[in-house]
Order: C-alpha cells, then sequence, then structure tokens
C-alpha cells in the first residue's frame, strides 16, 4: 500500500455525512484515497490480574489487567470477547479498561490484532509509552449499520493512551497502517506508532468512509492519513506528515505539522490552522505499575510555550501518588461514599460502569484528582449536579462521562463557585477528556453540561452533547440550553466539541480566554423558526463571547446546520463577538450540511451564507 500523500486529488468527490450527529444527512465532501460474545470477566479483589501479583487494588471486574507472560492467545480471545460485545454497542451500560503492563505483546509470528469498540479504555501501565508494546494492530475501523451503510461518524466514547503499537500482522488493504477512524470523544494521547502509518478513516470497509473530529495529544506518529476527517484537533506531539484537510484540521505545538494554510478558498490549499507552540498545557494523569510491582498515579507537570510530547526526551516532568492515596470506587459506590472518601482527603478513581448519583459529588481539597477509568458515566438522580468542584486551585478532573437524568439539572458539572476567586496560575484546574451527554442512552435533561468559574483553568478535549440520536430524544424531550457556560478568567480550552444545544452552545463571560479549536452542529430540531428565536434575531450563534468582554482569542472554529424538521429555519450567525481591538478570531467557518437550513453569516454580520445541497464552506481567515 503506497503511502497516500496526496489523498485530496486520488478520488472523485465523494457522498459524506458530518459531525456528531447520526448518518441521516448528506454532505458534499472531498474525501481521500482510497461470534457476538457476551462477555464478563472476573478481575476481583483477591486476584491480582491474569496473571497474580498482590499489589493490584481490586478495580472491579470490568478492569482487566495483562500481563506480557500471558500467550498471546488468551489474550487475542479475551480483546476479542469485549470487541465483540462493545463494537456496535453503543448506548448500553458496559464500561471496560484493558489494560497492559510494560512488556511487549505479540510478535511478527503472532501479533495481537483487535478493535476497540464503545466505551473502552487502551491504556499502557508503564511510566512510559515505550515500557509497553504491541507487535500488531489495535484498529477502530468504520461500523456496518447495513451492508452498504459502513460509517465511523458515530465512533464515540472510546480511548487509547500510554502504549506503543508496532504495525504489523495484517494482510491486504489494513497492513499499512494503524486504523482510528473515531469521531468525537475518542482521545489517543501518549501513543508511539511505529511500522506504518496513522490512519484517520477506514478506507477498506466498504471503501473510503466517513469520520467527524477527533483529538490526539502527547503522542508521536509516523505519516498520518486524515482522509475523510472533517475537522481534527492535534497537540503537543511529533508526526511524520499529514495528508490532507476537509474543513478544519488544527495543530498546536506539533512537530512535523503541515504550514498554515486556511484561507477564503475551501479545499484548496488545505484548511490548516498552525500554531508554533501551545500557551498553557498539562497532560492527563494516568495510572501505572512502577519497578517493584506498584500501581501509582502519575500528574504530567504544567507546560508553557509547548511543543512535542512531554516523553520524548526522557522521563517526563511530574509527580506520582501511591494508589494508597486513591479512593477506588465501584458503581455500588454513592455519592455518599464517595463524598466521605474525598472528605478524608483521599483522591478518586472511578472504574467502569454507570453511578447514580443520589447527591453531588463534591470536590474540595486544592489538588484533588478526579480519574476515571474505562468511561465510568455519572448519572444525576433528582435534578441535582453530578459533580462540583469548591473554590480550590488545581484539582484534576479525567475520563469521566456525565450523563443527564431524568430530572433537569441545572449543570452536570459545575467548575468552581460564581466569582470564585482562589485559583492559581501556576497550578490550574484542568478538565481532560470530559464528556457530556443529553438523551440518547435514555432521555435526560440539564439547563447546562459544564460551568466553569474557576481562573486559569485548562479544558482540554471536551465534548458536550445534546443527543441527535438515540432513546429520549426530541425538542422537548431533552431539553438543554448551553453545552458550556466560562466565567473565568484567563481559562485556555483545547478541542472544544459541542453539539446540538437549544440556545447559544458556547457563552463565554470571561476575560482573556482562549480556545483552540472548537466544532459545532446547531440543533436538528428546532420545530419551527418561532421556536428558535430570540430577541428579533433567527436561532443563537455557536459561540458567543459576551459584549463586555475586552480580550478574547480563538483559532481554528466550526459552526455547522442541518435543520432537518424545518429546513427553511435560519441561524442569524455562526459565531457572536464584541468588536473591540482585543477579541480576534482566526480560521473560522460554517458550513449547511446539504443546505438543510442557513446560517446567514460566519460572525456577526461579516460573511456569506452558508447553504445548498453542495455544502461548501464560508470561510474567514481573521475577526475583526
Amino acid at each position: 500500500m503506497p503511502r497516500l500523500d496526496a489523498l485530496d486529488s486520488s478520488l472523485p468527490a465523494i457522498r459524506a455525512r458530518s459531525g456528531g450527529g447520526r448518518f441521516r444527512r448528506p454532505v458534499l465532501l472531498l474525501a481521500a484515497a482510497i461470534a457476538t460474545a457476551v462477555f464478563t470477566v472476573g478481575v476481583g479483589a483477591a486476584a491480582a490480574g491474569p496473571h497474580g501479583g498482590t499489589s493490584q487494588p481490586d478495580f472491579g471486574p470490568n478492569v482487566i489487567v495483562f500481563d506480557p507472560s500471558m500467550p498471546t492467545s488468551e489474550i487475542q480471545a479475551t480483546v476479542d470477547a469485549v470487541a465483540n460485545q462493545q463494537v456496535d454497542n453503543e448506548m448500553g451500560t458496559q464500561r471496560y479498561a484493558l489494560l497492559f503492563k510494560p512488556g511487549t505483546y505479540g510478535s511478527a509470528a503472532n501479533p495481537l490484532d483487535f478493535q476497540v469498540g464503545y466505551y473502552t479504555e487502551v491504556a499502557g501501565l508503564g511510566a512510559s509509552p515505550d515500557d509497553v508494546t504491541i507487535n500488531g494492530h489495535v484498529d477502530v475501523y468504520n461500523r456496518c449499520l447495513a451492508p452498504d451503510n459502513c460509517i465511523a461518524l458515530v465512533n464515540f466514547w472510546r480511548s487509547l493512551s500510554n502504549l506503543t503499537i508496532n504495525v504489523m500482522g495484517l494482510s491486504g488493504c489494513r497492513s499499512s497502517g494503524n486504523f482510528w477512524a473515531v469521531s468525537q470523544a475518542a482521545p489517543m494521547r501518549r501513543v508511539k506508532i511505529t511500522g506504518g502509518n496513522l490512519t484517520l478513516m477506514d478506507y477498506c470497509t466498504a471503501g473510503p468512509q466517513y469520520a467527524s473530529g477527533g483529538f490526539i495529544a502527547d503522542s508521536q506518529t509516523g505519516f498520518v492519513i486524515n482522509g475523510s476527517q472533517q475537522q481534527f484537533l492535534v497537540r503537543d506531539s511529533s508526526i511524520g506528515g499529514w495528508s490532507n484537510g476537509v474543513w478544519n484540521q488544527v495543530f498546536s505545538g506539533v512537530v512535523g505539522a503541515p504550514a498554515q494554510s486556511f484561507s477564503t478558498t475551501p479545499y484548496n490549499p488545505p484548511p490548516y490552522t498552525t500554531l508554533a507552540t501551545s500557551p498553557v498545557t498539562r497532560e492527563k494523569p494516568f495510572l501505572y505499575v512502577d519497578s517493584t510491582g506498584h500501581y501509582n498515579v502519575f500528574v504530567p507537570a504544567l507546560r508553557h510555550d509547548s511543543v512535542g510530547p512531554t516523553w520524548g526526551n526522557g522521563a517526563a516532568a511530574g509527580s506520582s501518588l501511591p494508589i494508597d492515596d486513591f479512593f477506588v470506587a465501584k458503581p455500588t459506590d454513592g455519592a455518599q461514599a464517595i463524598n466521605n472518601a474525598l472528605a478524608r482527603g483521599e483522591n478518586l478513581i472511578l472504574t467502569p460502569g454507570v453511578y447514580h448519583l443520589e447527591k453531588t459529588i463534591k470536590v474540595k481539597r486544592p489538588d484533588t484528582i478526579v480519574l476515571g477509568l474505562g468511561f465510568p458515566t455519572l448519572i444525576p438522580e433528582n435534578g441535582v449536579k453530578a459533580m462540583s468542584v469548591a473554590d480550590v486551585k488545581g484539582v484534576k478532573i479525567a475520563g469521566l462521562l456525565f450523563d443527564a437524568g431524568p430530572v433537569t439539572s441545572p449543570v452536570l458539572l459545575q467548575v468552581g463557585p460564581r466569582h470564585a476567586h482562589k485559583s492559581d496560575a501556576g497550578d490550574p484546574t484542568s478538565l481532560q477528556d470530559v464528556f457530556f451527554r443529553v438523551g440518547g442512552a435514555a432521555a435526560g435533561k440539564a439547563a447546562t453540561s459544564l460551568v466553569v468559574n474557576s481562573d486559569n483553568a485548562i479544558l482540554d478535549d471536551i465534548w458536550a452533547w445534546r443527543a441527535d440520536h438515540g432513546t429520549g430524544v426530541g425538542w422537548t424531550i431533552n431539553t438543554a440550553d448551553t453545552g458550556l457556560v466560562v466565567n473565568g478568567d484567563n481559562v485556555t480550552a483545547y478541542g472544544l466539541f459541542v453539539e446540538h444545544y437549544q440556545k447559544y452552545q458556547l457563552v463565554w463571560n470571561g476575560e482573556n480566554g482562549k480556545t483552540i479549536f472548537f466544532q459545532n452542529e446547531m440543533p436538528y430540531d428546532p420545530p419551527n423558526q418561532a421556536a428558535w428565536t430570540h430577541d428579533g434575531v433567527n436561532g443563537y450563534a455557536a459561540y458567543k463571547v459576551s459584549d463586555s468582554v475586552q480580550t478574547h482569542e480563538a483559532w481554528g472554529l466550526g459552526s455547522y446546520c442541518f435543520f432537518n424538521v424545518d429546513p427553511s429555519i435560519h441561524a442569524a450567525r455562526g459565531f457572536e463577538v464584541p468588536v473591540t481591538p482585543g477579541v480576534r478570531l482566526h480560521d473560522l467557518l460554517t458550513v449547511s450540511l446539504g443546505g438543510v437550513g442557513t446560517i446567514d453569516h460566519v460572525v456577526n454580520d461579516t460573511g456569506a451564507a452558508a447553504q445548498g445541497s453542495a455544502t461548501i464552506p464560508v470561510n474567514i481567515v481573521s475577526f475583526p
């Protein structure tokens, strides 16, 4: 298989569908090249893992720990059984973490090849990605809902981190690279790819198909086949090249990134937004096993003006905490038990499963770590907040899915009380891979998904999704006003995906905010224009910076419409900001998907209307 450097011109235009939505909406897209098992694993308190060792905590039955001494056939059978259950389990309740202790898995003669399905975390347990090597593939392919309907647009809620994949073992179309054909909420972190390409689309299952948004950070890869990824963010990584772009490709602090080339002409040159450095970052905390076999959590250090991965030139900077400093919670633990542990000064690990919360989880202590394994899902009951953070500094929240409950919550996650002031720029609160869902799995309601009141916070890969498909979906059923409200000053965000909310998708009230990459779809389902109008304005902007804000800057922003209930609906604008020298937007666009609805202007009253069945974006390079 050739490297496919010039994917844009290798195929004619093909039909795609975009965003966090399902697969109902045609979009013209310049794309590019080319035995079900219900499985329960018992790894309990007494069993340290597949091959023993007494230092492993009780992570519960759905954390599966592999040791390199295990036969490859045994590992293969286990990961295949999980994949067979999870690859189509989009709205199910099963959750898994597949963890690999330091060592090498698979070989040229007997590679380890498996898929990653829904609600599955695959992670190495080394201090560095070099400590765990999988010879083979760890793939995500198109999901086939019918023989002629195979897509990656709904490949959500899965992750890959902290290991090396030495690509080998598959023949034919899949022999050239590791496939990671995902959309929102499917991060890749601290991953090293050797021996082949990394391909972000699946061009083998029913031909080239479509994906809509992804996130890579702190990783090192060879050549990346972007293909039909309509938008993507790569941050603080090293890549061996990038194939093409569709609408919005953003690179921040990436060695080997393509040059800046976003223009007012769609597609040619490719829509690349390239920042030489990332202003302020902290990587996600992670679980690892030290040389004595004991479990710890590593907390990476804060970085400023960062470039490339943290681990590329030796050990990453940061600190370690022993597992004994953590309360390891299970879905059978109620919110009161979790709060009692937090009050005792413990940090928190949430193991895989669905947590029904009778009261709010309250994080009150500075520098508390809340780390999820295997997409633990928090559902508030009786309209409470799922989690709140006090007016403290340095809290780290990572790897969680917040699911709205049947009674309206005012907010699902609140970071700091209103007018919080005890933040610390040298030790900010950070959120990594934190996802929100309103409806989809079940009817849910929440006025706002995430409110950030704390100053200096870092948001790193956030998907807030009012569901457009699944169970409990409808204009008056899964009600939700706004995905994200930022009230704190000096907040920096990387990878904001905010979709389908019923008013403003995002409201930014704080000063000196920065956003690097924003992807949005407006709500599909307003029943008519009168139902989606405010103050004489048609619709709501996707990205609203409040009129009083004096300083704000953002790069790589896209908003799309698909008003399938009433295609005559208009949104007056995609972005709405005060016109002042300190507020600057770079590389922004609007798109009408298949001409189903219209966005009249890109930002304020600037930019042509996004409309028409050809699905051509309207680009603006800078505003004002």
